[in-house]
């Protein structure tokens, strides 16, 4: 399978996921995109000990956390973590007997995410610190990318 082919999907997945990660955490501090507290289910809301806009604060900087571990290329990872996170956004969605829609954008954008670290597994794209290691193997004589394609099952 040609991988360079994948490269642009790759990237678009990293920059659309982790920006939209990072900025939606952002938001949580300031309400412009949507008033995130309301998002939060009654059940939810019991069970937090604090208040609500405050566990939105919370919530924030995890989610710009998140972004920013994407965008800095830690695409395996990042989108693992961004995966359940979006999984677990989309059921405490449903919980709330309302946004509906909004938990299958999430249970949606949890399956993008998925798909960019198994993309990042099978060597497309670039992983921070992924091409020093491979320059350091090739100049020592080990097998590259390409080699390491070749052997890659998902």
């Amino acid at each position: 399978m040609p991988f360079e082919r994948l490269t642009l999907p790759w990237w678009t997945l990293r920059l659309a996921l982790g920006g939209a990660a990072f900025l939606a955490g952002l938001d949580k501090y300031f309400n412009l995109l949507a008033n995130w507290p309301g998002y939060l289910s009654p059940l939810a809301a019991s069970l937090i000990p604090m208040e609500p806009s405050t566990f939105m604060h919370v919530i924030g900087v995890v989610e710009m956390a998140v972004g920013a571990v994407i965008l800095l290329g830690y695409t395996r990872l990042g989108g693992y973590v961004a995966a359940l996170w979006l999984a677990g956004i989309a059921l405490e969605l449903v919980t709330t007997g309302r946004f509906f829609d909004v938990a299958v954008r999430d249970a949606v954008m949890a399956l993008t995410a998925f798909t960019l670290a198994r993309m990042t597994e099978a060597g497309v794209g670039a992983e921070a610190g992924a091409h020093a290691a491979v320059r350091a193997g090739s100049e020592r004589g080990a097998p590259g990318i390409a080699a390491s394609r070749r052997h890659t099952t998902a």
